[in-house]
This record gives structure tokens, C-alpha cells and sequence, in this order.
């Protein structure tokens, strides 16, 4: 059986603007569960900076019925299965299929970006 890891979802939320009218964020953090972490191939890398200027690190599938906003998001999770927490940005549209004629437990797809 295929199993995903836990990933961290982080929102910020803006609450208000400094003297500068500069906004000011706070963020607050979500565990979703089972999210499966893919690795990109040297086309989708190249493609990715072909048309977003952004250089792919990892393709991220999210389980069906997860209501989470993905777009413009940061996401924390380990790489390599240890200890060692990165933080990686969503960047693109999140591509979604149509979850009654897809068999396995994800439908919608993200890309990320390493972003420190």
C-alpha cells in the first residue's frame, strides 16, 4: 500500500499595515496527512523554467477532500525522510482530476519550489 508523509501547510494571514502601508503577516501552521512527495524529471525541471522561471523540486499530490488553499503557499516537509525540515513554496495552478474516476487516495497535484 502507498503511503504519503505529513507535510505542513503554512498560512499567512494579514492583519493589518505599518506606518508605511507596508502589509503586516502572521502565519499559523496545519498538518496534512499522507501527501506523497514525487520526484521531478530533468524535462519537467527545464519545462517549469522555461515558462515559470522557477526551478522544480518536487511535484506534491494531495489526498482527495482536502479543502486546503495550496496556490502561493509554504510548505514544510523532510526530503529525505530524517530530520532535516526544508520549506518549499507552491508556485503554479494546482492541477486537479476528477476524484470519483481516479482509484488511488489522491486527485490534485502541486508543484514546489525550494524556498528558504
Amino acid at each position: 500500500m502507498i503511503n504519503g508523509i505529513k507535510v505542513t501547510l503554512v498560512n499567512k494571514t494579514q492583519n493589518g499595515k505599518d506606518a508605511f502601508n507596508v502589509p503586516i503577516y502572521s502565519e499559523s501552521s496545519e498538518t496534512v496527512e499522507n501527501v506523497l512527495v514525487g520526484e521531478p524529471t530533468g524535462e519537467d525541471i527545464t519545462a517549469d523554467l522555461d515558462l515559470y522561471g522557477k526551478r522544480l523540486a518536487y511535484t506534491l499530490a494531495i489526498p482527495k477532500g482536502d479543502t486546503h488553499t495550496w496556490e502561493d503557499q509554504v510548505v514544510e516537509f523532510d526530503p529525505t525522510g530524517g530530520s532535516s525540515v526544508k520549506r518549499f513554496r507552491v508556485y503554479g495552478p494546482v492541477t486537479a482530476g476528477i476524484e470519483k474516476l481516479i482509484p488511488l487516495n489522491w486527485n490534485k497535484k502541486v508543484k514546489v519550489e525550494r524556498y528558504e
